[in-house]
This record gives structure tokens, C-alpha cells and sequence, in this order.
């Protein structure tokens, strides 16, 4: 699967969450070498803003949204960085 189908397939998989704002950077360019590119694995950063996470964490946020991906981690998506906030912020 090339790099734009895992970050459509993303996208699709986070909007379950209703994100106001969403918006997924493809940063596997910026890893080539690095042993988790191995084999074509991606690396992605996820800008994410949803009222679903009122009152979490910081790791609470992230867990809803790496529950939502477990499945492509790690392979084809090796990493994920994640920025996720509640709009009201």
C-alpha cells in the first residue's frame, strides 16, 4: 500500500472521532534509513482537535487515537507522532 493510501486510511479511520480540525503529514521522507522505514513503513504526524477529548489527558488523548490505528502499527506505519487538543483550548 503506497504512502497516500495508508494516510487516506488514516484519515478515514480517525474520523470516527469528529475532528474539527484534522490534518495528517506523511514524514517518512524525513526517516529514510532509519531501521522502522525498513520495508516501506510510514511516518506520520497527526494534528488532531476533537471535543471528545474534553477533560483527558495527554495520554489519554493519544490512546483514542492510537486505538483507533493499532492495527497498522508497525507495519505499513511505523510511527505516529501525535498533537491532539480540544478545540475549546
Amino acid at each position: 500500500m503506497p504512502h497516500q493510501e495508508r494516510k487516506a486510511v488514516l484519515e478515514e479511520r480517525l474520523q470516527v472521532l469528529n475532528p474539527s480540525f484534522l490534518d495528517i503529514i506523511d514524514e517518512s521522507h524525513l526517516h529514510a534509513g532509519h531501521a522502522g522505514s525498513r520495508n516501506g513503513a510510514s511516518h506520520f504526524r497527526v494534528h488532531i482537535w476533537t471535543d471528545q477529548f474534553d477533560g483527558l489527558t495527554t495520554v489519554a488523548r493519544h490512546r483514542l487515537v492510537y486505538d483507533r490505528v493499532q492495527d497498522l502499527m508497525p507495519f505499513p506505519v511505523h510511527a505516529l507522532a501525535i498533537v491532539a487538543k480540544n478545540p475549546s483550548f
